[in-house]
């Protein structure tokens, strides 16, 4: 509940700062920077080549939450819930407590608005913490991603899905792929905060996949910012291991019995 507060607590006062971690190992390293570490089912595309999140399965996301946990000290560890977990309040219930028994998550991510306001607030009212997700939902795209928010459709659409998730009882939401007005104004207008990808410096944190931004993934997307290149990093050390195995440098004494 105290790491709860504090993310609510940094509406309009200072900027959230989160990644997505699939393991332990980017997990532990990540931690001691980040507010909110999201198990995402962006691991469908970064780490398993899926076109889509709706090959995700809740068993993978239990079992990469698990490992990411152990690596989890500081942060407010958030899981997604894939597609097709939470279609009914029944079923979103009996999933998410599974979930969170399992991995010892402090909450959990839906995707959508209106539609699954009643969920949300089923889940609530049974003392389970929601993120929610707003803009692009790549669980409900079919094709090519699209940014919202240029037709007034989906300007007034927005302002409805926000109100609606806040009032069921989210303590944030994403906003992805949203244009940059509208994004502004959702958060001003908003009493939680906004985490935004693709959606402008205006919202109230921002999230990244990371290996989009350790150079991992070597993505195209619009919003991806590249802060570094470990694949160089990698290629660098397997190189040398390969040079010294090849002249029979290693294992030398020190690496051997």
């Amino acid at each position: 509940m105290e790491k709860i507060k504090k993310i609510i607590n940094k509406k309009d006062k200072s900027k959230i700062i989160c990644l997505t971690a699939y393991s332990k190992n980017i997990a532990a390293v990540i931690d001691e920077f980040t507010d909110l570490i999201l198990v995402g089912d962006s691991l469908g595309f970064a780490l398993y080549g899926y076109n889509t999140t709706r090959k995700v399965t809740l068993k993978m996301m239990i079992e990469h939450a698990k490992s990411v946990r152990l690596g989890v000290v500081n942060s407010l560890l958030v899981v997604d819930m894939p597609y097709n977990t939470y279609r009914t309040k029944s079923e979103a219930l009996k999933n998410c407590k599974k979930v969170i028994k399992e991995t010892k998550c402090d909450a959990i991510k839906l995707e959508g608005g209106m539609k699954i306001v009643p969920i949300i607030k089923h889940l609530v009212e049974n003392k389970i913490f929601v993120m929610g997700h707003l803009g692009i939902l790549p669980q409900s795209v079919k094709g090519r991603f699209r940014f919202k928010g240029k037709k007034i459709r989906e300007r007034t659409q927005m302002f409805k899905d926000a109100k609606g998730i806040e009032q069921a009882g989210v303590f944030s939401f994403v906003l992805e792929g949203v244009e940059k007005s509208l994004a502004r104004l959702v958060t001003k207008n908003s009493n939680v905060p906004t985490i935004g990808i693709g959606a402008s410096v205006h919202c109230d944190g921002q999230v990244l996949v990371t290996d989009d931004l350790l150079g991992l993934t070597q993505s195209k997307i619009k919003f991806v910012k590249e802060f570094t290149n470990i694949r160089k990093t990698i290629k660098e050390g397997v190189k040398k291991y390969r040079s010294e195995v090849i002249a029979k440098k290693f294992p030398n004494k020190k690496y051997s019995y």
